[in-house]
C-alpha cells in the first residue's frame, strides 16, 4: 500500500468569493411590474400630446403590433391624435447601402435641432425574407442624434409586405406629429420597392449618391431618379472633393432627360461632407425653397391629400389580405391546396380562385 501522503492536485480549484448580485431583484420586479402595466388609450393620446417620448414609443409599438386588440387600440390612439398632426415637414432620405444615410441624418438632424427644431427619424428596415429578422441598427449609428432631447429615432422593420410600411410608418408619423415633432425624417434602405412606399407619404424625397464606386451612370435609374427632389452627393471630403463634384455633374446632366415635375419644382444636385458638415446647410435651404414653390401653388396640399386617399386603398388591401390568410376556413385548405399545386393536380390560377370563392362563401 501506498504510504504517499493525500493532498491536493495542482490543479485543483479553491472555492472563490461568490459574485455579488449585479442587478437588484426588487428593481427587476418594479420593472416588469411596470411593463405589465398597459395604460389606456386615453392616457397614451395625452401623454403623446404633451410630449411624453415614453407614451409615443408605446403606441408606436401598438401600431406595429398584429394582434387584433392591439390594432383596436391603436386606431383608437391615432384618431384621437389625427386632428393634431399635419403640422410638420415629411422628408424621405434614400441611397444604396454604404452611401452614408445614417451619419447624414446625423448630421443633418443635429443641424435642424441646432435651427430650434423637433426632429423624428422614423428609419424602415427591410426584413429578412429567411429569418424574418431586421438588425434595426440605426440607433448606434447615430451616437450624438440620439442623445439630443429635440430628436427622436425609432427603426422599425418592414415586415413581409409593403403594406407594412403603411401601416406602421404612415401611422407612426402621425403619432409623431401630435408629438410635437415638426421635421419628419423617414429612412429606406434602398434596396427594395419600400422606396417608393416611402416616397408616397412624404413631402420632400432626397436621393444620397457617392462618386468613385461606378456610380455615378449606374446608379442612373429612371424610376428612382424621376421620385427624388433632390441629388445630394455625400462623402464629398479629402480625396473625394473633386469626384463628387464630377459626379454632380453627371447627375445634374441627367435630371434634364426627365420630365417636368407636376409640382414646378425642378430637381437639383449638390455635394456634402457628412464628417465636415460642408454642404448640409445647402441641403435645408433646398427643401426650404421646395416648400416655399409648393405651397405657394398649392401642390403641397393637393399631395397630401392624395397620399391620404392612396394610404386609404393600401390600407384595405392589406386588411383584405391579412383576413384572407387568417380566416379558419383558408387555413385548413392552405396547405393541401399549395400541395395539389406543386404536384400539378391542379394550375396556380385555378387553386386561387377555388381558395378565394371558399372564403367569399364563407363571409
Amino acid at each position: 500500500m501506498s504510504n504517499k501522503k493525500s493532498h491536493p492536485s495542482a490543479l485543483h480549484e479553491k472555492a472563490g468569493i461568490p459574485r455579488p448580485e449585479m442587478i437588484s431583484a426588487t428593481a427587476v420586479e418594479n420593472i416588469q411590474h411596470f411593463r405589465k402595466i398597459q395604460p389606456s388609450a386615453a392616457e397614451l393620446v395625452e401623454g403623446i400630446l404633451a410630449g411624453n417620448i415614453t407614451a409615443l414609443s408605446r403606441a408606436i409599438t401598438l401600431v406595429e403590433s398584429t394582434n387584433g386588440t392591439h390594432l383596436a387600440k391603436a386606431t383608437e390612439v391615432i384618431n384621437a391624435c389625427l386632428p393634431h398632426a399635419s403640422q410638420s415637414v415629411r422628408i424621405g432620405i434614400t441611397g444604396v447601402p454604404g452611401v452614408g444615410k445614417s451619419t447624414f441624418i446625423e448630421a443633418f438632424g443635429k443641424f435642424l435641432t441646432g435651427l430650434g427644431k423637433k426632429v423624428a427619424v422614423l428609419a424602415v428596415d427591410p426584413s429578412s425574407t429567411i429569418s424574418h429578422g431586421s438588425i434595426l441598427g440605426d440607433k448606434t449609428r447615430m451616437e450624438e442624434l440620439v442623445k439630443d432631447k429635440n430628436a427622436y429615432i425609432r427603426p422599425s422593420a418592414s415586415g413581409d409586405t409593403l403594406g407594412g410600411v403603411a401601416r406602421k410608418t404612415r401611422e407612426s408619423i402621425t403619432l409623431c406629429e401630435a408629438c410635437g415633432f415638426d421635421t419628419i425624417i423617414i429612412e429606406t434602405v434602398g434596396v427594395g420597392q419600400s422606396e417608393t412606399a416611402v416616397h408616397s407619404m412624404v413631402d420632400f424625397f432626397l436621393l444620397l449618391k457617392i462618386s468613385g464606386a461606378g456610380d455615378e451612370l449606374q446608379g442612373i435609374k429612371r424610376g428612382i431618379m424621376e421620385m427624388a427632389d433632390a441629388i445630394v452627393i455625400n462623402k464629398a471630403d479629402g480625396d473625394n472633393i473633386k469626384k463628387a463634384q464630377f459626379a454632380k455633374m453627371e447627375f445634374n446632366r441627367a435630371l434634364h432627360l426627365f420630365p417636368a415635375k407636376k409640382s414646378g419644382w425642378t430637381p437639383t444636385t449638390s455635394t456634402c461632407s457628412s464628417i465636415t458638415h460642408e454642404g448640409i446647410p445647402a441641403v435645408w435651404e433646398t427643401i426650404e425653397k421646395f416648400l416655399e414653390l409648393t405651397k405657394g401653388n398649392n401642390y403641397f396640399f393637393e399631395k397630401r391629400k392624395e397620399q391620404n386617399q392612396y394610404w386609404m386603398l393600401e390600407t384595405i388591401n392589406e386588411q383584405l389580405k391579412t383576413n384572407f390568410y387568417n380566416n379558419p376556413e383558408i387555413q385548413k385548405s392552405l396547405d393541401s391546396t399549395k400541395k395539389a399545386v406543386q404536384n400539378d393536380e391542379i394550375s396556380p390560377f385555378a387553386a386561387a380562385q377555388f381558395l378565394l370563392e371558399k372564403y367569399f362563401k364563407k363571409k
